[in-house]
């Protein structure tokens, strides 16, 4: 039993090491970093207009599958200030669950109608896009060309009607938004956005019509632009744990992240791209650009400090058209601006695109994460409550390990019968541990009892918990949640540390029922400690993670006391 007791708490330091490494990495964030972002609430100018950045031509053997990239999207000292579109003209786009400010090349401002900041009553809704010049972050798209005239995102488009404000009529599903540019050869360029009605993916199309009598070829590009955020990296700020930073999926080369930190740090981006997506992610929001499933673009990371603040800017940029006279073409795409909505994304059928709710980055946990979330979900549907659903979800786990947990109790009924026989061997052996441990195992031996029984339903419930706590950061379905009394946001700590201290005491009974055979005086001291140091690490993790462990312990203790007492024998076995 010695040996399983020093088993027990490596296992269980090792948790606390792991969660406390993953904790401590988040918090590293460069002082270059927080200086820049500083720089981004004073150096900027307050009109909010972003000069256009440079896009590196790419590499001829690695580059998309057209004749050319352009060279630049424009000069970055050459911007005008003031609003984006050519007469000055932003236009308001509201539906169910968003209010937009679009000027043709800029969806400049988003409000998410249905998640409220705070809890407080009256709460104003979240807002994702900003022209703020310390929050700015903008989905922007525009053309390139090398031979032609084409509008950029900054210059070019104005709407194509005098209405400046539109409105998703009750009984729509659609609502049609067009801006238009007209180049100097004939050729216009449609663009229209259409939202519809409880999503949030735009259908951004451009059409490009040529009356001219020369060919025009041009390259669209589409890119996420914002100055990277200062967050609170309280252990108690659940946004501190997220992953912040851009993410990208290629058919090529799948999934991969880097975080505002590291945009450049570890190397530049420029790869080709068919059948991907961009997205930049935040804690339970994210914005990306889907285009088309065949489109061929390149996709490249980059960083532009012109205007004195860091902006960190992921882009693709194709596919590219070719228009003879007299013809036309077009290409779409979609902007995702919202929450991390499962049902949502995944009703977006984008290859890789789930992965921006980012449960880990380690295949085992993400895939877990996947499927405690489902579980979750149903149960939610049953109780119409997440914290009850965790609850729910305990039960479930302590059903399906049942087998193995009254093997383990069955075990210490056992190994407690014996402790008089093991009290004798150490007093007969004194200090002469190896033979106390063999002596002692021939007796576990003899008895067919199992000293390492009692960690394998622990060692399988770690994934479980750790994917747990993953699922309750990312989750925005359960951002702002109560359970009941004193809890009223899952996601966020106990604020009066009671189901810590439920926790302590929970684990503290349990140690009580454990046999101690076999242990020394200072290993017993460090059991004795276990429970204040796992209860004083989960004052900071999420009170729905908290009301598992608790709720698990609590089950599992009376379960322990349960089958102790129906396979115990009050006679202790005599040497």
């Amino acid at each position: 039993m010695n040996q399983t007791r020093t088993f027990l708490i490596f296992a269980w330091l090792m948790v606390a090491v792991l969660l406390w490494m993953e904790w401590n990495k988040e918090q590293a964030a460069p002082d270059a970093a927080a200086a820049q972002s500083s720089q981004a609430a004073s150096g900027r100018a307050t009109d909010g207009a972003l000069p256009a950045a440079p896009v590196a031509t790419p590499d001829p053997g690695t580059g998309p599958a057209v004749p050319s990239a352009p060279a630049a999207v424009g000069d970055p000292g050459a911007a005008p200030a003031g609003p984006s579109t050519a007469d000055g003209t932003v236009v308001t786009v509201t539906t169910d669950v968003l209010r937009l400010e679009i000027d043709g090349g800029t969806v400049r401002q988003a409000d998410l109608l249905r998640f409220p900041r705070t809890r407080e009553a009256g709460s104003p809704p979240v807002r994702l896009f900003s022209t703020e010049p310390g929050s700015y972050y903008t989905a922007q798209s525009g053309w390139v060309s090398q031979a032609n005239p084409a509008p950029t995102h900054a210059q070019g488009f104005v709407p194509e009607t005098p209405q400046t404000a539109y409105t998703l009529a009750d009984g729509a599903d659609t609502l049609v938004v067009p801006f238009v540019w007209r180049g100097p050869d004939g050729v216009t360029i449609r663009r229209t956005y259409t939202v519809t009605r409880g999503s949030y993916a735009l259908e951004v199309e451009d059409t490009v019509v040529n009356r001219g009598a020369q060919p025009w070829q041009g390259y669209v590009y589409r890119q996420l632009n914002r100055v990277p955020p200062q967050l609170d990296r309280g252990m108690t700020n659940p946004e501190s744990f997220s992953f912040n930073g851009a993410t990208w999926f290629s058919a090529q080369d799948g999934y991969d992240r880097r975080a505002y930190d590291d945009f450049l740090d570890d190397g530049r981006v420029e790869q080709p791209a068919r059948g991907g997506w961009i997205a930049m992610l935040e804690h339970h929001f994210f914005s990306a650009w889907i285009p088309a499933a065949g489109d061929d673009a390149t996709l490249s990371l980059d960083v532009d400090r012109s205007s004195g603040a860091q902006h960190n800017l992921i882009r693709e940029v194709g596919p590219g058209l070719s228009v003879a006279p007299g013809a036309q073409a077009a290409t779409q795409a979609r902007l995702w601006v919202g929450p991390k909505l499962v049902d949502q994304i995944k009703a977006q059928a984008v290859p890789g695109l789930d992965r921006a709710v980012d449960y880990s980055r380690f295949s085992l946990f993400a895939v877990l994460g996947e499927g405690l979330f489902w579980v979750l979900n149903h149960l939610h549907a049953l109780f119409g409550n997440w914290g009850w659903a965790i609850v729910g979800l305990v039960v479930l786990v302590k059903l399906a390990l049942y087998p193995l947990s009254k093997a383990q109790y069955k075990s210490m009924a056992k190994m407690r019968k014996f402790q008089p026989r093991i009290a004798q061997l150490k007093e007969r052996y004194g200090d002469d541990r190896q033979k106390f441990q063999t002596a002692m195992m021939e007796l576990y031996k003899k008895e067919k009892i199992n000293p390492v029984g009692g960690c394998l339903p622990i060692l399988l419930q770690m994934p479980i918990f750790l994917a747990l706590y993953w699922v309750l950061l990312e989750s925005v379905e359960l951002r702002h949640a109560p359970w009941m009394l004193w809890i009223q946001d899952l996601t966020a700590p106990d604020p009066w540390f009671i189901l810590p201290v439920l926790n302590i005491a929970v684990m503290w009974a349990t140690q009580k029922l454990s046999p101690m055979t076999g242990m020394d005086p200072m290993q017993q001291k460090m059991m004795q400690f276990m429970p204040i140091v796992f209860g004083a690490i989960m004052i900071f993790f999420p009170a729905g993670l908290v009301l598992y462990w608790v709720t698990n312990g609590a089950l599992g203790l009376l379960q322990q006391w349960t089958l102790i007492r129906k396979y115990s024998d009050d006679t202790p076995a005599k040497a």
